[in-house]
């Protein structure tokens, strides 16, 4: 029996994205995978969401390396401010991957901080106690990978985001089935593995389609075809290409994002162009309507991002018409679903044409493996433990059911939060702690910066707005200077007749404490308080935020 290993999430679990995990063996220990999420509409004036890099902090003298199982956002977004608060570290991923780092790192300015170290599937380096060996995956973006820890106490296989699709789009490499029944013959201890569509049926979802369907859908357009897809979504975007080429088309790339990752992916050879077919979009003036693609961002109804900028009529490049077609190729993420439909509504009253995957499904499959997926992983992988993970609950709870139904025994299926710390030394397996696993707000510049008090300030600000009284008194004797001034932002009703009974409230206020001999500024700034939230609430049922300032004269 060997040292044991612990596993912990420090996110992904519960939840789509943010996806980070530490495997600890020997008192070392490796990152898999370091994302964000993108906040929901309740977390105000925040820009990204991280995991809490704090237990890797306090470790951070034995971590050997993060490892990186493919390029999306919700698994490498956070790496440079992870890199930024613990300092110089491998970072060791697929190609492609590595290609996004380096763009993302270099405009963070901590590229200097990772020493940058590419793999290929098979055997990877030796990380401490950690024999390090990478699969091929398919998913929605070039160089999948899957990866395996063998370590004294079994393999730990992690799956990334995957699914199994037979037929790839031309070039990308499929599932590597054999070695992951090779790995399932030698025994797996604990498998980790995508949850996303655990509840799906077991239909295959082949990309190849979605070009055969591309190429359907573009030769029955009367006009131009503006495509909206994630950025790294290389696959998809080859596929728009090669249906424009066949449909007689050239295509434009519009958005900063859009444009870097195709770069990337072109130079890496991840992506090939049909001939003449890329150009840029100032020479779409030369074509018809009828002869342009545009391949924007803005599947999730980002606000800055091309598509929304385009529904909103303030692009600077890209007027819509009437006869042009908006074609989502995506799946919306959860939580995403207001903006996006603000967006496709924007698009619609412009008389544009929106086809999405609710009203043609065929223009898009996704990315993750259906139940059929999920079961067949299980099966061919055979783990003597089994933890479901990237996924909410009732992803994680379905992709346990689908082990059980395989005849997994309850106690060896492990539905694990952020923060839970999963041990087994090969032969048996348990929660044995948790560690500091919260959530990390990016505000700006500022990281971490905003707490949750902060939220429920700006969210009371939403909800109530509020109020800033400013009064000048005489330091001895308390008495009232002039007017005192009222302002209110955000209130229902009539402004100035709330901000009249304020300031009535105030002089009445103010008079009472100086017939009190009170005249402490603290105290003061209290009864203000009390008094005009009292007046308003009874005037209007809110509860704003009240902001006394006293001056002293």
């Amino acid at each position: 029996m060997g040292s044991p290993v612990r596993v912990i999430a420090l996110g992904g679990t519960g939840e789509i994205g943010r996806n980070m995990y530490v495997v600890e063996c020997e008192g070392r220990l490796v990152v898999i995978d370091c994302g964000v999420t993108f906040p929901k509409p309740d977390q105000l004036g925040v820009d990204l969401v991280l995991p809490d890099f704090s237990y890797v902090e306090a470790n951070v003298d034995k971590l050997e390396a993060v490892i990186l199982t493919h390029g999306h956002e919700d698994h490498i977004g956070a790496l440079p401010y992870l890199l930024r608060s613990i300092g110089r570290t491998k970072v060791i991923g697929p190609r492609f991957a590595l290609g996004l780092v380096r763009a993302k790192l270099d405009e963070h300015r901590v590229l200097a901080l990772a020493d940058l170290i590419e793999i290929a599937p098979g055997l990877g380096p030796q990380l401490g106690p950690f024999r390090t060996e990478f699969i091929t995956l398919t998913h929605s973006i070039p160089d999948c990978v899957a990866v395996a820890l063998h370590t004294p106490s079994g393999t730990i296989v992690h799956t990334g985001d995957f699914k199994f699709d037979h037929t790839p789009v031309s070039g990308a490499p499929a599932s590597d089935v054999a070695t992951l029944a090779r790995l399932g013959a030698d025994g797996v201890t604990m498998l980790l593995a995508d949850s996303t569509n655990a509840e799906e049926p077991a239909e295959a979802q082949n990309e190849q389609s979605v070009g055969q369907h591309m190429r359907r859908v573009m030769a029955t357009c009367p006009g131009r075809v503006i495509v909206t897809t994630f950025s790294s979504h290389i696959h998809r975007i080859q596929q728009i290409m090669e249906a424009a080429y066949e449909d007689g088309r050239v295509v434009a790339l519009v958005g900063r994002s859009m444009s870097r990752n195709v770069g990337i992916a072109t130079n890496l050879q991840c992506l090939r162009t049909p001939p003449e077919t890329l150009v840029r979009i100032n020479d779409l003036e030369g074509y018809r309507p009828d002869e342009q693609v545009i391949i924007c961002t803005g599947s999730q109804g980002e606000p800055l991002a091309a598509l929304s900028r385009m529904a909103r009529g303030e692009h600077h490049q890209i007027s819509l018409q009437p006869k042009d077609t908006v074609i989502y190729s995506s799946r919306t993420v959860p939580g995403n679903e207001l903006s996006v439909n603000d967006t496709i509504n924007r698009l619609v009253r412009q008389g544009v044409t929106v086809i999405t995957s609710k009203s043609d499904p065929g223009i898009h499959v996704s990315g993750h493996g259906t139940s059929g997926d999920l079961l067949w992983m299980l099966q061919l992988l055979r783990p003597t433990f089994f933890a479901p993970i990237h996924g909410e609950r009732r992803h994680q709870s379905a992709h346990g059911a689908l082990a059980k139904s395989l005849g997994m025994a309850d106690d060896h299926i492990f539905l694990i939060d952020n923060g839970d710390v999963l041990e087994t030394n090969g032969t048996s397996a348990a929660i044995v702690d948790r560690v500091p696993a919260g959530i990390t707000y990016v505000d700006g510049t500022g990281v971490g910066d905003v707490a949750d008090e902060v939220l429920r300030d700006r969210r009371h600000l939403a909800d109530d707005g509020v109020v800033v009284i400013v009064a000048s008194i005489e330091v001895d004797t308390g008495r009232l200077i002039g007017e005192p001034e009222v302002i209110t932002r955000g209130l229902s009703g009539d402004d100035s007749e709330i901000a009249e009974e304020a300031r009535a409230e105030v002089q009445r206020s103010i008079e009472q404490s100086s017939a009190n001999r009170v005249t402490e500024v603290a105290v003061l700034q209290h009864q203000l308080h009390d008094a005009v939230a009292t007046v308003i609430r009874k005037r209007t049922g809110q509860r704003p935020m009240v902001l006394p300032v006293i001056l002293e004269a």
